[in-house]
């Protein structure tokens, strides 16, 4: 059962979804200045040293809480429906997850959707990966990849171009393999064919059925949502790293974790589910309360277990 603390930012989120019931859209720009998945904005604490380098070309920050591993790297990609989501929104989850861990962190700012849809975002991931174990002479081996709902379906797609590069390793940059990833609320069907879809539609106070399809229409842009690279959910899943995967049970994508864990444990990949009994979608994000110091506290041991 969700704590109090929880309860009161679901009940916000619910509040905010009905005050929005049938007015017109916001405005693209204002709407992504004001997102806070979290429900407000949590800015990144002053002690953390953030740094913006050019990734690639790919605009990205370093992110040193005081006292990290220089030598140990937490790739960060944010949600926000490819189409939403920067630092401002996510640096502070980014930043928590980097000092629990002990590691630095870059954070990736992807082009969004729908002036960039896919594969957009997928190339800027693996551009950024590039740059991290090539130009930046990071080793693949003590970086751990980590996003919340579209940025983690961008983190299984990149995983399963990596494994395939691995094949034909012509380029070292491009098909090294990660120690480890860690998934929350993953977006990983953009058919939305998830049994959760129709099942938590009176639970997720967050999503509609049409949000979901919307968010996957303007990323795709009429491309094959069951492409792999879209939807990870259909990709082979053989040779990735060592999966977490963290999702609420009251949240429409409920389904999308369920079944890539499933998927990815029947393809050999050593993957873990955690589910929060009536939590709502990426809510390691809901900063203050106890569900997300106790996600913190696992994403942290299960990315020191898998760094060393």
């Amino acid at each position: 059962m969700p704590s109090v603390e929880m309860s009161a930012a679901i009940e916000r989120f619910r509040a905010r979804r009905r005050e929005r019931a049938g007015q017109p859209p916001v405005p693209l720009d204002r709407a992504r200045e004001a997102f806070a998945p979290a429900g407000e904005i949590h800015p990144v604490p002053t002690d953390v040293r953030v740094t913006p380098v050019d990734a690639g070309g790919v605009p990205a920050y370093w992110l040193d809480p005081p006292g990290v591993a220089a030598d140990r790297v937490l790739l960060f990609v944010h949600g926000g429906g490819f189409g939403r989501g920067s630092l401002r929104s996510h640096g502070e989850l980014a930043a928590r997850l980097g000092r629990a861990a002990g590691t630095r962190v870059l954070f990736a700012e992807y082009r969004l959707a729908p002036e960039h849809p896919f594969p957009a975002a997928a190339e800027d991931v693996r551009t950024v990966w590039r740059w991290l174990v090539g130009a930046a002479g990071v080793s693949a081996g003590s970086v751990a990849l980590c996003g919340d709902s579209a940025g983690a379906g961008l983190i299984v797609g990149l995983l399963a171009r990596l494994r395939d590069a691995a094949r034909h390793p012509a380029d070292p940059a491009g098909a090294a393999r990660a120690a480890a990833a860690v998934l929350l609320s993953p977006h990983v069907d953009l058919t939305s064919s998830g049994a959760s879809m129709v099942e938590e539609v009176g639970d997720d106070p967050l999503f509609t059925p049409a949000m979901i399809r919307g968010i996957a229409a303007d990323y795709l842009r009429g491309a094959d949502p069951t492409d792999p690279l879209a939807s990870p959910l259909f990709a082979d899943l053989h040779g990735l790293p060592p999966l977490l995967i963290l999702v609420g049970s009251a949240e429409l994508l409920f389904s999308d974790a369920q079944r890539l864990a499933n998927a990815a444990r029947d393809a050999g990949v050593d993957a873990t589910l955690t589910i929060g009994a009536g939590l709502p979608h990426a809510y390691p994000l809901l900063l203050g309360t106890p569900e997300a110091a106790a996600a913190t506290d696992e994403i942290a041991a299960f990315v020191r277990a898998h760094l060393g």
